[in-house]
């Protein structure tokens, strides 16, 4: 079963993966990092470039790999996976945008960009650290509700909800946002070494619910990360708020051995 860590805000979550992330590349300088994007890394991405200006890490060999794209829109545009990622993570850490790779959207080769991603995955020593968000319906990636739960990298036609979700960073304009995807699968993501799942605020409560005390199922994509041996899901306590057994994971974390980590 996943760890599960309740906090009390965005910071705190973000304070927590960026000691891990920190921590992994003083002792792996190449590390490979999995990048996720959405509102709910970005804390973890600000406190992440906080701790590595303190620690005066030395970040030129680090490596990373986004989970998904936008299938056919233009990688300059702001929206794209590949600007996001740039701006969120790349350049306020410093990293060196060469080393950082996001899946091919570009309809002319997309057929198989799926399988070169993974492939490029799997030669760069596969993912030490993923990081995840979670949708109002369990998906991660765009793994939308009945995805295989063995899935590599492929092409995924996006939920309505996911679109509607996505709209905020399109002017509010549904019919901006593309209607397809390639990402990640859950067999993809799964091979990471650690996952840290973040979801914070009350709509993600019941995904955050079936995740972590639901079965597993591919119509809550998330709930994959009960089989996962080194899984960390951290939320505030908006999102844990239907969790049945949170008092538990409250004791369990504060009785935690410090230099466990996550």
């Amino acid at each position: 079963m996943a760890e599960i860590i309740i906090t009390n805000s965005e910071d705190e979550a973000g304070e927590i993966y960026a000691k891990c992330v920190a921590d992994l590349i003083e002792r792996k300088p190449d590390a490979v990092l999995g990048l996720a994007t959405g509102s709910s890394p970005l804390a973890a991405y600000r406190q992440l470039a906080k701790e590595v200006k303190a620690r005066n890490l030395d970040v030129s060999r680090v490596r990373g790999f986004a989970l998904d794209e936008y299938a056919g829109l233009d990688p300059a545009h702001p929206q794209s996976y590949r600007s996001t990622i740039t701006r969120t993570v790349v350049e306020p850490l410093g990293l060196d945008p060469d080393k950082v790779r996001v899946p091919n959207g570009n309809l002319e080769t997309i057929k198989d960009a799926g399988r070169e991603y993974d492939a490029a995955i799997e030669a760069a020593g596969g993912v030490d650290v993923q990081i995840l968000g979670i949708g109002t319906d369990g998906h991660i990636g765009f793994n939308e509700p009945g995805s295989s739960l063995q899935s590599g990298t492929r092409i995924k036609t996006l939920a309505e909800q996911t679109r509607i979700d996505n709209a905020r960073f399109f002017d509010g304009d549904i019919d901006q946002v593309p209607t397809h995807c390639i990402t990640q699968g859950i067999g993809t993501i799964m091979k990471a070494r650690q996952l840290v799942l973040l979801a914070f605020g009350e709509g993600k409560a019941e995904a955050i619910k079936e995740t972590c005390e639901g079965g597993i199922s591919a119509f809550c994509p998330a709930s994959a990360l009960q089989l996962h041996p080194h899984a960390t899901i951290i939320v505030d306590e908006a999102a844990a708020s239907k969790l049945a057994h949170k008092d538990y994971y409250r004791y369990s974390y504060s009785h935690k051995p410090a230099w466990q980590g996550i």
